[in-house]
């Protein structure tokens, strides 16, 4: 789910903003399909709802952004505690369990091989979208030089916009699939802790903070890095502080790697 959540921030950071509420928006989603659920709609249009709310976030984050001129920072640090407060009102503050029947339980999320499946989906989808496609171009030189990219006649505005939708849709994708491997949809769940490991996630696959570079695949690889440690370090019973200081010193020297690498290119490699 980290990896799913890293893809759409990827295509938010590399356009030169960033998403804080986006694991919020991971705990909304699959309570705006359970209420759906139990007005009578069935399963998957319950679950279109869940991520059409998700895109509201989405829209409302790069409005405010572009629109009004708020940092994205603010804007979606702002977002992050509105959707959180807005969920625990929404849901009383208790879990609930999702309905469906054991086929589509397992289609989404139910089983360990479908959440792969769906993380190496998305992945591969974003990654052609960002690589072959006029989306993807235009968000690089969008974060790249924005200056530049407006005056060549690129609509950077409806970009950002476009971008924060598809990361929080993603986030709220995660959210639902999580909700079927967990078996119960918890208003506390996801948060700050799963959306910092995406962006440690993709930091650590070389997508600059600053906008212009990276890749959703580095995402997929940074995720999947980091699952693999943590897992591994918490078979081997390594305190769970390691794990947080080794994440620290990963993303800091990765950072310095790729700035370095950066300026490196801009002087032509001198």
């Amino acid at each position: 789910m980290t990896a799913i959540i890293a893809a759409g921030l990827v295509m938010v950071l590399i356009s030169g903003e960033v998403d804080l509420s986006v694991g919020q928006v991971y705990a909304l989603s699959p309570f705006v399909m359970y209420f759906a659920q139990q007005a009578g709609i069935p399963f998957v249009p319950a679950i279109g709802i869940g991520l059409v709310a998700a895109a509201i976030v989405g829209i409302v984050n790069g409005v405010f952004t572009v629109m009004l001129r708020i940092p994205s920072f603010i804007t979606t640090l702002g977002t992050l505690f509105l959707i959180n407060g807005l969920t625990l009102i929404i849901s009383g503050g208790f879990p609930v369990r999702p309905k469906a029947g054991p086929v589509l339980t397992e289609i989404f999320g139910g089983n360990p091989v479908s959440q792969i499946l769906w993380a190496i989906g998305v992945t591969l989808v974003l990654q052609f979208v960002l690589v072959k496609t006029r989306w993807g171009l235009h968000t690089i030189a969008t974060g790249g030089n924005i200056v530049g990219a407006a005056e060549v006649g690129i609509k950077i505005g409806r970009i950002k916009i476009g971008n924060f939708v598809i990361c929080s849709v993603l986030g709220g994708l995660a959210g639902v699939l999580d909700t079927f491997r967990i078996g119960s949809i918890d208003p506390l769940a996801g948060g700050t802790e799963i959306m910092f490991m995406a962006i440690a996630s993709c930091v650590i696959g070389g997508t600059l903070l600053t906008g212009g570079s990276g890749t959703i695949i580095g995402a997929f690889l940074g995720a999947a890095v980091l699952g693999i440690l943590k897992d591994g370090f918490t078979l081997s019973g390594v305190s769970a502080y390691t794990f947080n200081m080794i994440l620290g010193g990963a993303i800091l020297i990765t950072m310095l790697i790729n700035v370095h690498l950066s300026r490196l290119r801009a002087a032509g490699g001198g």
